[in-house]
């Protein structure tokens, strides 16, 4: 008895996917819950595990076909065993007089015995590669895709003309080793985009072409909310055993200020505004394929433990790339922290549909005046981009200045003030 491997079903957001990788082939033994095939659609990759154990016996769709929701992928035979493979002879069964064989660098042995994954087997297939033709630099010689594109980028190298210039035939040994690398350096490589940088691509510009994108920066003193974080960061770890950093304390300002500005948590919908009595906070991460945004569901009604729990899971998953659907959807508003790789201004792009993203940066040291005296206090650089057909100006200002004073003050957020 056969089991079918299905494509899951798609959200109404995601039209289709493609199969990245197989990670398995045909023949070999699957168990329950191993995952056998990945799919990549325009926010996550899909993890398609085996529902019952036996031998993968077909593959339908291979690795860069298009698939929809619930399309045929393979098939598994239920209960069946892998046919057993051909073992070499003991060594000692050999014969004595048996004339040797020339030894193969071990390098090259490694490499052509290692097991390849289904990313390098597609890397060799599309460069015309064998295994033989690539020297593995990962571990017991393994093939890593670096490697398969190291060599295809020097197959592809001209040939060096039979006739040398006078002046290069006359150059040392050593100049002449130098002149040729750096015409291997300066190779070129291409590879297709994936489809969460496509989908990336397309809702930047779209965001550019159909919004009226307007930014409005301000500055805050982080000197209070550092002084608080330094002073109760042990005793809010031990009892929430959640790390406590700045962004819970933005978030739960942004909240505030995003009830009393519900203009800035809404969306145009063809001639109609629609307006949140929620606020769903979606948080900039940065993971190995691209930018993603997860959701903080009903963030007004969150704590900062909560807040600082969450995000930190979110980040978890989005570096092991195993964010679900569901975690990236909807979304009445977000915030970007740029700050953390370095940046200290930067103008934020909309995330359609919704109306206005905030973008945090790297916290400086400047000299300020503070009651008519120049001292030096850590300083952050705040900028509001809004979409100025539904959002005023003086609406934008207030709101980040809005911002501004909780963050200055903490304690306004507990008294809503």
């Amino acid at each position: 008895m056969s089991s079918e491997i299905l494509t899951p079903v798609l959200p109404e957001s995601v039209a289709d996917g493609t199969v990245i990788a197989w990670n398995k082939r045909v023949g070999d033994a699957v168990a329950m819950d191993d995952i056998l095939v990945e799919i990549e659609t325009d926010k996550v990759v899909l993890e398609v595990p085996a529902l019952e154990a036996g031998v993968l016996t077909e593959i339908v769709m291979d690795e860069g076909a298009v698939v929809t929701s619930s399309q045929l992928l393979g098939r598994v035979e239920i209960g069946a065993s892998a046919p057993a493979t051909e073992t070499a002879a003991p060594a000692e069964a050999a014969p004595v007089e048996a004339a040797p064989v020339e030894a193969a660098p071990a390098q090259a042995t490694a490499s052509d015995s290692a097991q390849t994954s289904p990313a390098v087997r597609k890397a060799l297939a599309e460069n015309n590669l064998s295994k033989a033709d690539v020297a593995g630099s990962g571990k017991e010689g393994r093939i890593l895709k670096e490697d398969v594109a190291a060599a295809a980028a020097k197959a592809q190298t001209p040939p060096q003309p039979v006739a040398i210039p006078v002046s290069a035939a006359s150059a040392p040994p050593a100049a002449a080793s130098s002149a040729n690398n750096a015409e291997d350096a300066r190779g070129e490589q291409r590879e297709p985009m994936s489809r969460l940088r496509t989908r990336i691509a397309e809702r930047l510009l779209e965001a550019t072409q159909t919004t009226a994108m307007l930014t409005t920066f301000n500055e805050v003193n982080m000197k209070p909310l550092m002084d608080m974080r330094t002073e109760y960061k042990a005793q809010f770890e031990q009892q929430h055993e959640a790390r406590l950093g700045f962004m819970s304390l933005f978030v739960k300002a942004a909240t505030v200020a995003l009830q009393r500005f519900p203009e800035i948590n809404a969306f145009i919908d063809g001639n109609e505004v629609v307006y949140h009595n929620y606020c769903d906070v979606g948080i900039a991460v940065s993971s190995k394929r691209g930018l993603v945004v997860p959701v903080l569901r009903n963030a007004e009604a969150m704590s900062m433990a909560e807040i600082e729990a969450t995000i930190a899971n979110y980040g978890q998953k989005a570096q092991a790339g195993k964010l679900d659907m569901s975690d990236l959807m909807g979304g009445t508003f977000t915030i970007s922290n740029g700050g953390v790789f370095g940046s200290l201004l930067s103008t934020p792009i909309l995330n359609p549909p919704q109306s206005a993203i905030l973008g945090m940066h790297a916290i400086e040291k400047r000299p300020v005046v503070v009651d008519d005296e120049i001292v030096i206090r850590p300083m952050m650089y705040l900028a509001l981009s809004y979409d100025h057909r539904i959002v005023d100006g003086k609406g934008a200002v207030t709101f980040l200045k809005t911002i501004k004073e909780l963050v200055e003050n903490p304690v306004r957020i507990l008294l809503d003030v």
